[in-house]
């Protein structure tokens, strides 16, 4: 079913994604402003491709849209299979033909496979990130994350080119893990309804494709390098995006935990 639905959307987003991308780049340039340095080179656009971004924020998901339409491209992500499950939402992004994971559990297995066969024929980008959170290192560098991108990307035989971005987490405060309740969507409400008076800017780069040429998908530990690779490549597009922000953030955002260190970190 998913890699019929797949195969139908090639040539065109469906028309939902495509309502969906114009709103939310609406929305985008409401909140803030968008800088997009860098491209996807024209003879990987129409092909299978992954598209692998550094995780800052709850509102980083809806400037990397923007972005990607600012380049003429309409991507599909790699989601939890809790927003695809979830009411209103979830099933205008499943009519939108994004993928599904669920991780830890059974069908994670079965849901790869599916997963690397989607990206073998399909002509959308894929958006995953790598790091699975939004990171929680002090500095906002990414956190050390998992090699599932890595690996997929391996077992699909598809380019794989890094998203750094910086700005998203201005908008919207974490918040919080879980909301059990109206007050837990308090500290985001309020962050993000001053952002369009705050107007931060939200910088996004599209880097060259990883080169993963060396990486034996065959041999043991082939995603933990492919890995290593691809989170060095977003890193070093995200040092020139945060020139004026080397070591943290100047926003603070009193609800993020800061409790990991990154290990992708200039000096580190």
């Amino acid at each position: 079913m998913l890699l019929r639905m797949v195969a139908l959307e090639n040539r065109r987003p469906p028309a939902i994604w495509r309502t969906m991308s114009t709103l939310d780049t609406g929305l985008v340039h409401l909140v803030g402003r968008l800088k997009v340095t860098g491209g996807v080179p024209r003879e990987l656009r129409g092909k299978p491709l992954l598209m692998a971004a550094n995780h800052i924020g709850v509102f980083d998901a809806f400037v990397l849209i923007a972005a990607c339409k600012h380049l003429g491209i309409a991507p599909r992500f790699l989601l939890a299979g809790g927003l695809l499950d979830a009411p209103v939402l979830g099933p205008a992004l499943r009519a939108s033909g994004h993928l599904r994971i669920d991780r830890g559990k059974a069908s994670a297995v079965e849901q790869f496979g599916q997963a690397v066969e989607a990206m073998r024929t399909t002509s959308s980008p894929i958006i995953v990130y790598p790091e699975g959170r939004i990171s929680h290192d002090p500095g906002l560098w990414p956190e050390r994350g998992k090699t599932g991108a890595a690996r997929l990307a391996l077992a699909a035989g598809v380019p794989v080119i890094p998203i750094s971005q910086w700005g998203a987490h201005e908008a919207v405060y974490w918040g919080t893990e879980k909301v059990n309740g109206p007050a837990d969507l308090l500290p985001l409400a309020r962050s993000g309804f001053t952002a369009p008076l705050r107007r931060p800017t939200f910088r996004v780069h599209f880097g060259a494709p990883v080169d993963l040429s060396d990486v034996d998908a065959q041999r043991p530990g082939a995603g933990v390098r492919a890995h290593a690779k691809i989170m060095r490549a977003i890193t070093a597009g995200l040092v020139p995006l945060r020139a004026s922000e080397p070591d943290r953030p100047k926003f603070h955002d009193p609800t993020r935990p800061t409790d990991t260190v990154s290990p992708w970190r200039p000096g580190a």
